[in-house]
């Protein structure tokens, strides 16, 4: 028999032998760190017996694959030590997901991670065990009995969502069977280190109208060095988690009487916002923008037209019924529609194209109760909308200017190093979720992969990402739990014109439909908002800190003339707060630094006297004493030039 490697390289083998001594041939040390195999494109066992012509592949920790199943054979492993622990625990979902793994169970008595330390023993257990992990294989009959058997009825579920004529397997370790598609290691004894991080409640596949589930997060590596290393990097992560922090700080809450997905942006987080949307629209008018203020809701007409009532309804927010309300409402989930009849209000020449819109708009998408997460993503935002009406000679620089502008502001925020780029094309497969021609979407991706290799972006390509209307350009952020999120986008589409029968007359005097860029400059101000609170762990550059100073008095003789400096301040269009309590100074200033505020400003006797101030900067501590002429200069210079931390 012949084995095929993965760069192509071919190696005589005895038929009949077994997967891990085929990467014994390749090279030993492989072999000692081979997690899973794969076999002509499907995952073998390691004693499964190879014949003919074999393409082979081995993963180890070093790959994401050998990652993965990794982590997953050890969301397995918990899921064991729950059932030795607690028989009648119902076992839903445990997949591996980046840096770890989770399990969702529903407990009879609710647990807490005061619990986690005797779970983590019978983990411990189960792994010095060395248990083998056996795959087998059942009938749709065979696996719904068994499951009914062993009293679980959220597999019985998951399991009638394997399509027909596919294999049903399960992974067996000792007396644990789990329905799983894999792959897994091939024992418990291959886990080196591993560790429980949190308990959440998680609704069963994310619908808050289903059964609320405990999910158990851990993490896994294949050495204690790189646990205890990401562990020390995790807590770091919490205390960034803007989730914490933003609550923390003041910038936004959340009331279970207001809703879920519905954040209330507190003073700090209203004022934040307010100087990065004076500061985007002042930046927009500066590029040709033309600003526009449209209603939140609008007859459902309007989405009918755009076809997001046929592709979208179910993301939409609407009053009234089809067939008996003379009349639906809509909350509008963006502000296309809205922008395209202010483009048909009067006939349009080429002369007059491009015509830029933009707007600070309030929209609202029906955002799935298990999506939801802090700011990064709720039911009511506000987003940088704008659309570009051009003709398609216009296109290449208009598009380089829309993405120019989001360089430029990710730029200014400090942002632009954490970005990543993404071309979301339409999928084939699947025409019926999309509105044009095949022929349509062919041409316009294939024109905005031309733009994007002008503009030598390097970017990746995500298959059936596309808007229903046309492809885009996806500008994707982390948050600190490594999840993907897109930020802002720049989408070509060539269909809604055509909808909305917007036209302009060409040189020849014909009615033409133009092509339309749709962007977010800075995407939905609260997911930004969020970026930034994890980007700069709540201390922000001055320029959009939310109070950039604090002025103390030390004694109550000096109160006037502490507010006689925030008012000097203010007037100087600087964000100035004063604290006037009779507490000792060192607990003032601590309580300034834990609020992340950048200057502090003292005022005793000897200040007032001599007429300064002393100042503490955030990162540089004591900087003495200082005319406030001199601090005011210092500080609208910072300002002035967008200085970031």
């Amino acid at each position: 028999m012949e084995l095929i490697l993965k760069d192509g390289t071919k190696l005589a083998a005895t038929d009949g032998i077994t997967a891990i001594e085929a990467v014994k041939l390749i090279s030993e040390s492989l072999a000692r760190n081979t997690l899973v195999i794969k076999v002509n494109g499907e995952y073998v066992s390691f004693g499964d017996k190879l014949s003919g012509e074999c393409k082979i592949e081995a993963f180890t920790f070093a790959d994401e694959t050998g990652r993965e199943a990794y982590r997953h054979t050890c969301s397995h492993i918990l899921a064991q030590a729950v059932k030795n622990i607690f028989p009648t625990a119902l076992f839903a979902i445990g997949p591996a997901i980046a840096n770890g793994f989770y399990y969702d169970f529903e407990f009879k008595t609710p647990i807490t991670q005061e619990d986690f330390p005797k779970i983590e023993s019978e983990m411990s257990r189960i792994i010095k065990a060395d248990l083998p992990i056996v795959r087998s294989y059942m009938t749709r009959k065979e696996a719904e009995a068994f499951l009914k058997k062993i009293k679980q009825p959220y597999k019985i579920e998951l399991l009638g969502d394997i399509p027909e004529g596919e294999k049903i397997s399960f992974y067996t370790q000792g007396d644990f069977a789990d329905l799983c598609s894999g792959p897994h290691l091939n024992s418990t004894g291959k886990i080196k280190a591993f560790k429980l991080t949190s308990l959440t409640g998680a609704y069963w596949r994310g619908n808050e109208k289903n059964k609320m589930l405990t999910r158990i997060y851990g993490t896994a590596f294949d050495k204690k060095s790189n646990l205890e290393e990401y562990l020390v990097k995790l807590e770091e992560m919490k205390n960034r988690d803007h989730n914490k922090l933003g609550r923390e700080l003041g910038i936004f809450m959340t009331d279970e009487n207001v809703g879920q997905g519905l954040p209330l942006i507190m003073p700090k987080g209203a004022r934040m916002i307010q100087i990065l949307s004076r500061f985007v629209e002042d930046e927009e008018e500066r590029r040709g923008y033309l600003l526009t203020k449209t209603p939140s809701m609008s007859k459902n007409n309007l989405f009918i037209t755009s076809g997001h009532w046929d592709h979208y309804k179910d993301k939409m927010f609407y009053m009234g019924e089809e067939g008996v309300d003379e009349e639906i409402l809509c909350l509008r989930p963006m502000t296309c529609p809205f922008q395209f009849t202010i483009y048909k209000n009067g006939l349009k020449s080429y002369r007059d194209l491009p015509i830029r819109y933009a707007e600070t708009a309030q929209e609202f998408r029906k955002e799935a109760s298990g999506e939801m997460h802090g700011l990064i993503r709720i039911r009511q935002f506000t987003l940088s909308d704008g659309h570009i009406i051009c003709t398609r000679d216009q296109l290449e620089d208009e598009f380089h200017g829309a993405v120019d502008l989001i360089d430029y502001l990710t730029k200014c925020l400090g942002l632009d190093k954490d970005i990543s780029y993404r071309f979301s094309r339409w999928n084939p497969n699947e025409a019926d979720k999309y509105i044009g021609t095949k022929e349509e979407w062919e041409k316009t991706e294939s024109a905005m992969k031309q733009i994007l290799d002008d503009l030598k972006i390097d970017y990746t390509e995500a298959w059936g990402e596309a808007a229903f209307y046309g492809p885009k350009l996806d500008v994707q952020g982390t948050n600190v739990h490594g999840k993907e999120d897109t930020l802002f986008t720049v989408q070509i589409d060539f269909a809604l014109a055509k909808r909305f029968d917007m036209v302009y007359v060409d040189e020849n005097g014909d009615k033409v439909h133009p092509l339309i860029i749709h962007r977010s400059s800075i995407g939905c101000y609260e997911r930004t908002l969020a970026m930034l609170i994890e980007k700069y762990a709540g201390a922000f550059p001055l320029w959009f800190a939310p109070v950039q100073a604090r002025v103390m008095s030390l004694t109550d003789r000096t109160i006037d003339k502490a507010k006689e400096i925030v008012a000097e301040m203010k007037k100087a269009g600087l964000r100035v707060e004063i604290d006037t309590r009779s507490e000792k100074i060192g607990k003032k200033i601590r309580e300034a630094q834990l609020e992340k505020i950048p200057y502090m400003l003292i005022i005793g006797d000897k200040e007032a006297e001599e007429g300064v101030v002393a100042v503490r900067y955030r990162t540089e501590g004591d900087l003495g004493k200082m005319k406030l002429s001199e601090l005011i200069d210092r500080m609208t210079e910072e300002v002035k030039t967008l200085k970031l931390n």
